[in-house]
């Protein structure tokens, strides 16, 4: 049972809500054992919530991340890295995207505040 977590300690792990964690049961990203009203998280499920925890912080949609976890179940590794690495490149040009509008949005403001810096020396 040491690999197995309860839905607190599946909580407290991964410093998630219990919200988020019946969410991600609901629709259908992770699928706990249970017992009555208990769940429990295995090796499987604590490796899933890892990926969707890590997808969620490269940007990835929860629907997108359901879906490529949907064709290890039905396709295996290969095809999911397959389609892992056409998910990633398509978000590092998204990222890209937003990182070159973050720079220009940084240089406008730093212009501004030097712009207005000046009268006050003045």
């Amino acid at each position: 049972m040491a690999d197995v977590l309860s839905f607190k300690e599946m909580c407290a792990r991964f410093d998630v809500t219990p919200r988020t964690l019946r969410y991600y049961e609901y629709i259908e990203l992770l699928s706990p054992q249970k017992s009555g009203r208990s769940r429990f998280y295995g090796a499987r499920e604590i490796a899933r919530m890892t990926l969707i925890l890590r997808g969620r912080r490269f940007g990835f949609s929860l629907e997108e991340l359901r879906q490529w976890l949907l064709i290890y179940d039905q396709k295996g590794t290969e095809e999911q890295n397959r389609v892992w690495i056409e998910l990633a490149d398509r978000q590092l040009d998204v990222l890209r995207k937003e990182r070159d509008e973050l720079e220009v949005t940084i240089a406008d403001l730093r212009q501004l505040r030097d712009d207005v810096a000046k009268t006050l020396d003045s």
